[in-house]
């Protein structure tokens, strides 16, 4: 493989030694953090892959706080250059940010949500105020606020109560406006585990189902109760990057998990 370091966005791009003609955009969670463990070994099974910092790199936002999608397709942009085929995979808010592209970029043939969510959510900044995490054609995407009366109850804190509550409480046209358009996307993997403390994924993942199943859509949903935020793909090392939380599972839980999407993430790629 070769790799070669990508500025204006930082990122980078791993060129496979035989490639199967498909390209993957791979976006972090809530680091913003250049995912270039999982671009590794996605190149090493055949598929060119890229993945960008999204945040607080120069001249970007200094948090997941009215982020351009047009981040993201700027970068889909160079690898549809070389593709026949076009993947964007995201984890936690990147799967946020991928569904949302994929659902807006006709250019896009398939996407894999690892702990997915239904609904763009806000930002909540230092003042209390609240904004979304994105921006589309210069306008901020419709967002879920969140409930801040909802204190945690452990510590470090689990987030996944707040997250059902702020939903819960939320009023309905809201949450429809800020609902994601996932039957705009072609082929769609998610992958959620049971024991998620961060967000409720596995119930988030069967809204996305049902959704396009209203509009007869089939979903490939990869779940195992025990696994938790983070799914560790086949050859891949446990991240200690981000926030202080609970995230659920453990190294063995979400190894497995993994080991259960596999054959499901070399499908949708379309790797040898």
């Amino acid at each position: 493989m070769r790799e070669i370091s990508l500025t204006g966005p930082e990122g980078l791009l791993v060129i496979p030694e035989k490639h199967c003609g498909t390209g993957v955009l791979t976006v972090g969670g809530s680091s913003g953090r250049i995912d270039g463990d999982r671009a590794r070994l996605l190149a090493s099974h055949g598929a060119l892959a890229m993945s960008i910092r999204w945040f607080g790199g120069p001249g970007q936002p200094s948090g997941p706080r009215l982020v351009p999608l047009e981040t993201f397709t700027a970068a889909l942009d160079r690898l549809a250059t070389e593709c026949d085929r076009l993947v964007i995979s995201g984890m936690s808010f990147g799967a946020e940010a991928a569904l949302l592209v994929a659902s807006y970029d006709e250019r896009v043939d398939g996407c894999i949500g690892f702990a997915p969510t239904p609904v763009a959510w806000s930002f909540i900044d230092p003042d209390e105020s609240q904004v979304s995490h994105w921006t589309r054609d210069g306008r901020p995407v419709p967002a879920v606020p969140f409930d801040t009366t909802w204190e945690p109850d452990t510590d470090p804190p689990a987030y996944v109560g707040s997250y059902r509550q702020s939903l819960g409480v939320a009023d309905p046209e809201t949450v429809a406006s800020a609902a994601i358009p996932v039957e705009r996307i072609g082929e769609l993997l998610l992958i959620a585990g049971g024991d998620d403390q961060v967000w409720p994924s596995v119930d988030f993942a069967q809204r996305i189902v049902a959704r396009r199943r209203d509009h007869g859509l089939e979903t490939t949903f990869s779940t195992l109760p025990a696994a938790g935020h983070r799914t560790l793909l086949p050859g891949e090392t446990p991240v200690s990057a981000g926030a202080s939380m609970r995230r659920g599972g453990n190294d063995e839980s979400n190894r497995e998990l993994g080991s259960l999407a596999w054959p499901h993430v070399r499908r949708i790629l379309r790797l040898p």
